[in-house]
């Protein structure tokens, strides 16, 4: 027997003893979810903006921003009807931005610690209120943001917005914060470098200094600006936001924003209470119950007021920037307050140490992390054409006793555009991708603004280079403003090219949310296939999914040059799983619904004669009638 066969019969045992444990963990999500989630990541003053005119480090004048109110009934009818159930804003709480608000009571913001010109979303000034930039009035900024909380909902959207635990911005001032709370900092020791309850770390003795400029690199492209002089005052300096102690942070540091204090001392011990042993295993209300009589750093109890302000105001769920930059004892305090206030609430969280995944899920009590280290980066080196479909079936039994809570996706506002030169080139080669990123687990799948229609990330908008469009920067994201025409959300400027590839992903996201068989069992036949079947090589990839009424086949070709024509099989284990005697059995094709091929069972094994061309995917449905 040679390796891969040896290999897919271990695949074949591990999948057979899995069973048990993954439909108990399947019963324990059905409880929860009965249909996979979509989310819809936009960056929210990129969204509505139609101006074109793309001037590096343009001003707002000059490159124009999108509001609350560009989220009209008809744009978020067309982002449901998308196939989208989650929408996450981001970008919306108060961050540091260039231009000049000081006539609604807002400071100024210095250039030397803001990070393009319209500011980093995750250097927040003020957690109790919203960028100004978004608001047609801004001294109405926080009731635009609740009517379109509003809007959302009645379109059929829940809202997600960013919370960032792990640091704020340099300046924080916290100016909105409701009457008998402090901002950050408010009561800090600053004389010690540490003390449990200061929100923040200091250097006594020590003035902060701004980063030495290098690469030819000046705030704002060295445009003159009255407040950007090389200096900023801050004594003693504090932390750097990634935790350099340096007063004098390195530019590549994220010199803008400052560390959060949450009980951990600077040798890293910690200085509250830990969880007991075996606390994973326990649910919400006993770690609410844990922590009801236990005194916490102060920084512990801030977050949990903002988190609370924003579900009060209509908010169902947050992404949570950096978490394992946090312990995990402030997550399982976070989250429990917030599941005891929301029980639905939709927590997801940025975690790329796979070490740490169930920690964080279930000491911490989150619902979803990114599949970033695992699923997002081998679908990548597929569609750059360099690695092999081999290795997404060990991911799937690497992840299957999280695989529910591990998000997928292929683009957010960290990474590069599918389309840009640097990742694929072609935002085609990302459709086997979606399909297999989409329809493998019961995880929720995520998708990013102007995705659909194949944007590249080609401008330079002054801070950072291209392939990701900007969050610094006022910039217009082309192929999504041809999908927005002039605020009419119909497309009306799309190439065909573009309205197919948007087609293509309404078609798959919407059969994602009603499938129940995604929400059931998975099984992998790829390994099977490349062992009994003749043209069948690491360029395809299959596996099937069922439930007790629907059973899928999905098959991804990844090549962008090759067709591939050869005789699916489908292998005794599951054939018998899913009850099926001999015989021959109607299948229809869910993404195009033109193609329906026949499953053959011939002594308890299934046939599929296929023919797939480049980057063409099939979900194939048993017909069970």
């Amino acid at each position: 027997m040679n390796n891969s066969s040896i290999f897919s019969a271990m695949l074949v045992i591990l999948m057979i003893q899995g069973c048990a444990k993954q439909n108990e963990n399947k019963q324990m999500v059905a409880k929860k979810k009965v249909r996979k989630e979509v989310v819809y990541q936009v960056f929210t003053r990129l969204f509505g903006n139609t101006n074109t005119n793309n001037k590096p480090w343009g001003t707002i004048e000059e490159n124009g921003v999108g509001k609350f109110s560009d989220f009209s009934e008809k744009a978020l009818k067309e982002i449901k009807d998308l196939g989208v159930t989650y929408i996450w804003y981001t970008g919306v709480p108060h961050h540091d931005v260039i231009t000049d608000y000081s006539a609604y009571g807002i400071s100024n913001d210095d250039p030397d610690i803001v990070k393009g010109r319209a500011g980093s979303p995750y250097a927040v000034k003020d957690y109790y209120n919203v960028n100004p930039d978004l608001a047609d009035d801004p001294k109405n900024r926080l009731e635009e943001f609740k009517a379109l909380i509003d809007r959302s909902h009645k379109a059929g959207l829940k809202v997600l917005i960013d919370i960032v635990p792990n640091h704020v911005a340099r300046n924080y001032e916290g100016k909105s914060t409701p009457d008998g709370l402090e901002p950050f900092g408010a009561s800090d020791d600053t004389s010690v470098e540490y003390k449990r309850d200061n929100n923040f770390y200091y250097i006594p003795n020590e003035a902060f200094k701004v980063p030495e400029w290098q690469n030819g690199y000046l705030p704002l492209g060295g445009e003159a600006h009255a407040l950007a002089d090389g200096n900023f005052d801050e004594n003693p300096a504090k932390w750097t936001g990634n935790g350099s102690r340096m007063a004098q942070p390195d530019m590549n540091d994220w010199y803008e924003t400052v560390k959060i204090n949450y009980g951990v001392r600077p040798d890293g011990s910690y200085d509250f209470d830990r969880l007991p042993e075996g606390f994973d295993l326990q649910d919400y209300p006993k770690h609410y119950e844990f922590w009801s009589n236990k005194d916490v750093p102060s920084s512990w109890v801030k977050f949990k007021d903002i988190a609370l302000y924003w579900l009060g105001m209509g908010v169902d769920g947050f992404r949570y920037d950096m978490a394992e930059m946090v312990p995990v004892e402030f997550w399982s305090y976070m989250n429990s307050h917030i599941k005891m206030s929301n029980p639905n609430a939709f927590l997801l969280a940025e975690v790329y140490n796979p070490d740490l995944y169930r920690d964080y899920i279930f000491k911490g009590k989150m619902d979803y992390l990114y599949d970033k280290v695992e699923m997002y980066d081998s679908l990548k080196h597929i569609m750059q054409g360099h690695g092999w479909t081999d290795h997404i079936p060990v991911v799937a039994n690497n992840l299957k006793d999280i695989e529910h809570h591990m998000l997928h996706f292929l683009e957010n506002h960290d990474e590069q555009r599918i389309a840009s030169p640097d990742f694929a080139g072609d935002a085609k080669k990302g459709k086997p991708a979606m399909v297999v990123s989409a329809t493998i687990s019961t995880s929720p799948t995520m998708i990013y603004f102007g995705q659909e229609v194949g944007e590249p990330g080609n401008e330079n908008a002054g801070f950072g280079q291209p392939t990701r469009t900007s969050i610094f920067d006022y910039i217009g994201v082309p192929h999504h403003q041809r999908w927005v025409n002039d605020k009419k959300f119909d497309g009306g400027q799309l190439s065909d090219e573009e309205k197919d590839l948007r087609q293509f992903y309404r078609s798959l996201l919407n059969f994602t949310i009603s499938s129940e068989a995604l929400m059931g069992n998975y099984g992998d036949i790829h390994y099977y296939n490349k062992d009994h079947t003749e043209n069948y090589n690491h360029r395809v990839l299959s596996f099937v999914r069922w439930s007790a009424n629907e059973k899928l086949v999905v098959i991804a070709n990844f090549d962008a040059n090759e067709a591939y024509g050869f005789e699916l099989k489908i292998p005794k284990e599951i054939i018998s799983m899913w009850l099926l005697k001999d015989g021959v059995y109607g299948l229809k094709d869910q993404l195009y619904l033109n193609y329906e091929p026949k499953l053959t069972v011939e002594g308890g094994v299934g046939k599929i004669q296929v023919k797939i061309a480049p980057l063409e995917s099939f979900i194939l449905k048993l017909n069970l009638d």
